[in-house]
């Protein structure tokens, strides 16, 4: 198998070409992102990634963790792995500069997160998670928490954990039952089951910080009744540093079907020491700073095991004899031509490497917004790119997971039965991706915060903002003569706008309806919104000049998309508007 290798080109492309840096670059406190800074950054990431992580992802996946008696071993290398990680400064890539972190832009940390996603997944959750911990923290959290806490997750010498999920409940977290109850000191004790916990306990850091939902005394019903606590697995001492063993445990590990190197853990609390953070039965406002991250950062690991799994089927094609092209001989000293030869190949290859590039293109123009709405001057501004965030937030992590899973799946098949065999890798790709469609909220939860929230929220404005942006692009470009793919974004864009007014209309009345148009408008979603982008990337190449063969490249997958891809809006708008009456025609009893 050849060695992963970071899209650097891509990335530059992305971010400075197609995207605009300076609008990223050019806010409060990011000035010192230059191009080349961030280009010097993102190739030494992936110069990490490809001697260090790659490396170890065959055998995190043969050897798994290691739980005894409460404590668990990460697969072999990994103690080592993290330590080069955190001294070099890559967990704390986003923090502020103040809690010793690089203050570099989201823009930046989820090339990271891709590139660590395609090179060792496993390896990946522990410090991702820690990211989304400090975030919460900075946000929510009072000054002593942000003290006493923000340094060392920054750092990366503690890691930190979100606890949401009971055995009972998953998504329907108004059911839980963990208990939070007032000591007399101001803190609270905090006694329950958490299961899923990715990192809940592992052998890389000195203390693990544990985002905590749970229930007080008197709260509520509901999911208006739950608070956030910060538990930690030691006790911090006046001196900063980690004391007594809190009043937790990790009972067991998930076996699972992929991931195998990440720790994936029941946890109990046992009336363990923890702090509220934020107000009281307000800890989903809270935790949703961490979710809303998360989710973007899994879409994230769909495209970088897209990459990965493109890279591999890439070398193998032109590698592997069989058959003769039916164009014509293309190899005549050779008893066969090779497999790159053929259309079907090309048909997967080409839709790996389209999905991968256009779901990058997504999740850094989404970036871009979280960077925006968190640092522009200009309120309205910074309202705006909120809304843009919020209506992508669920596309990215659907669509791009989505895409990642189909994507490594073709990886899979373009070796034939090879790729059904362990000592390829390529079937391994296929297990990491599939939780990506399940975890932080399965797909069709997000499609349900699309169609059913998101398209309602604030009367309409999120979906508007993105129809404008679609739309100004199309009206400014549809006089381009001869030009398909921006003919294929504006039928892709009519079918988007049916489908749109279909769902709103039945928001109120019938749910039904609504439920099972989500997922398919989602997936529409996704099309038009990748489609929008290598419409944009093609004009881009264009303009720099398709005798280089990068540019020529991306004009070359623009056109592949618009014709190959782009065309299934159509089919997805008649299965949204056939309505519920097909999926609950059924009774129970006859399933």
């Amino acid at each position: 198998m050849p060695a992963y290798q970071s899209p650097q080109r891509d990335y530059e492309f992305v971010l400075n070409e197609l995207l605009d840096w300076s609008k990223v670059n050019g806010l409060p406190g990011y000035e010192h992102a230059s191009p080349e800074t961030v280009s010097a950054v993102l190739s030494e990431a992936g110069r990490f990634c490809a001697d260090v992580l790659a490396p170890l992802n065959r055998n995190a996946d043969e050897e798994g963790c290691h739980y005894e008696n409460g404590v668990v071993r990460t697969p072999k290398g990994f103690v080592d792995a993290y330590r080069s990680f955190s001294e070099g400064g890559w967990v704390g890539l986003s923090a502020a500069e103040e809690d010793g972190g690089q203050g570099l832009p989201y823009s930046v940390l989820f090339c990271l997160e891709e590139m660590v996603s395609g090179a060792n997944m496993s390896f990946g959750n522990y410090p991702g998670l820690s990211r989304g911990t400090y975030k919460v923290i900075r946000e929510h959290g009072t000054e002593d928490q942000k003290k006493k806490f923000l340094p060392n997750l920054a750092s990366g010498i503690w890691s930190g954990t979100m606890c949401l999920t009971e055995a009972h409940c998953g998504t329907d977290l108004g059911m839980m039952r963990t208990k939070a109850v007032p000591d007399s000191r101001g803190a609270y004790k905090i006694t329950g089951e958490k299961i899923f916990i990715s990192s809940g306990e592992h052998d890389l850091t000195q203390n693990i910080i544990h985002l905590v939902l749970a229930r007080l005394p008197d709260a509520p019903p509901g999911i208006k009744g739950i608070s956030l606590f910060i538990v930690p697995k030691f006790l911090v001492g006046a001196d900063g540093k980690p004391g007594q063993r809190n009043a937790l445990r990790c009972s067991a590990i998930e076996h699972k079907m992929g991931i195998r190197g990440s720790a994936t853990c029941v946890m109990n609390f046992e009336g363990a020491e923890g702090y509220l953070i934020g107000e009281p039965n307000k800890g989903m406002r809270a935790m949703f700073t961490m979710m809303n991250m998360m989710r973007i950062v899994i879409g994230v690991q769909g495209i970088g095991l897209a990459e990965a799994s493109y890279q591999v089927a890439r070398h193998y094609s032109k590698e592997r004899l069989q058959s003769r092209s039916g164009s014509g001989v293309k190899n005549p000293e050779k008893p066969a031509d090779p497999i790159i030869v053929h259309p079907d190949v090309r048909r997967m290859l080409l839709t790996m490497r389209a999905y991968a590039e256009g779901c990058r293109a997504l999740a850094l123009w989404t970036a871009s917004y979280i960077d925006i709405s968190e640092r522009h001057a200009d309120a309205k501004v910074r309202e705006d790119a909120e809304d843009m965030r919020a209506f992508l937030t669920p596309i990215v992590k659907a669509f791009s997971s989505d895409a990642g899973y189909e994507a490594t799946n073709w990886g899979v098949a373009v070796f034939g039965g090879h790729g059904f065999i362990r000592e390829h890798g390529m079937e391994q790709f296929v297990r990491d991706a599939k939780i990506t469609q399940l975890y932080e909220g399965t797909n069709g939860i997000q499609s349900l915060d699309l169609a059913a929230r998101k398209l309602a929220l604030n009367d309409g404005r999120l979906v508007q903002a993105f129809t404008r942006i679609v739309g100004e692009f199309l009206a400014a470009s549809r006089n381009a003569e001869g030009n398909p793919v921006v003919a294929a974004l504006g039928k892709a864009f009519d079918d988007f706008a049916t489908a749109t007014e279909y769902v709103r209309g039945r928001l109120d009345n019938n749910t039904d309806d609504v439920g099972s148009a989500a997922t398919d408008y989602l997936r529409m979603t996704g099309l038009v919104a990748l489609g929008y982008l290598w419409a944009k990337s093609a004009e881009v190449a264009t303009r720099a000049g398709a005798d280089n063969p990068f540019y020529r490249g991306k004009l070359v997958l623009a056109e592949f998309f618009a014709a190959k891809i782009m065309p299934q809006t159509a089919s997805l708008l008649q299965t949204i508007k056939a309505g519920a009456a097909p999926l609950m025609a059924m009774t129970a009893d006859e399933f």
